[in-house]
C-alpha cells in the first residue's frame, strides 16, 4: 500500500464507517494520546521499565494507530502526505548533506 493509497482508504472508512472526521483539535488530541501509548511500549521494551501484568508489547499496533490519525490529520487539512515526505527528504538532504557524516559521535 502506498501513502497515497493509505490516505484514500482512511478515508473511505471515515465517510463509510467512522461517520465523519473527528474535529481536527480532537485528532491532534487522540495523535498525542497514541504517541503516549507508542512511547509507553518504547520504554518498556527498549528502555528500563517493565511491562505490568495484562500489559503487551504490541508496538505494530501502537504504530498504526499513531499513523492512521496522521492519515487523518493529513486527510482533514489537505496534506498530501506522498508529497509533504518527498520535500522532507530533500530538506534533510539538503541541511544534513556533511553534518551526519562528519558528526564523530555517528562512527
Amino acid at each position: 500500500m502506498t501513502i497515497d493509497e493509505a490516505q484514500k482508504q482512511v478515508d473511505e472508512w471515515i465517510k463509510t464507517v467512522g461517520v465523519r472526521y473527528f474535529s481536527e483539535l480532537t485528532n491532534m488530541a487522540c495523535l498525542t494520546e497514541e504517541v503516549g501509548e507508542l512511547a509507553r511500549v518504547m520504554a518498556r521494551r527498549y528502555g528500563d521499565q517493565s511491562f505490568k501484568e495484562g500489559e503487551s508489547c504490541n508496538l505494530e499496533e501502537e504504530m498504526a494507530d499513531v499513523l492512521w490519525v496522521l492519515i487523518c490529520l493529513a486527510n482533514q487539512t489537505g496534506v498530501n502526505l506522498t508529497e509533504a515526505l518527498r520535500k522532507s527528504i530533500e530538506k534533510k538532504t539538503r541541511r544534513d548533506k556533511e553534518r551526519h557524516i562528519n558528526n564523530p559521535k555517528l562512527h
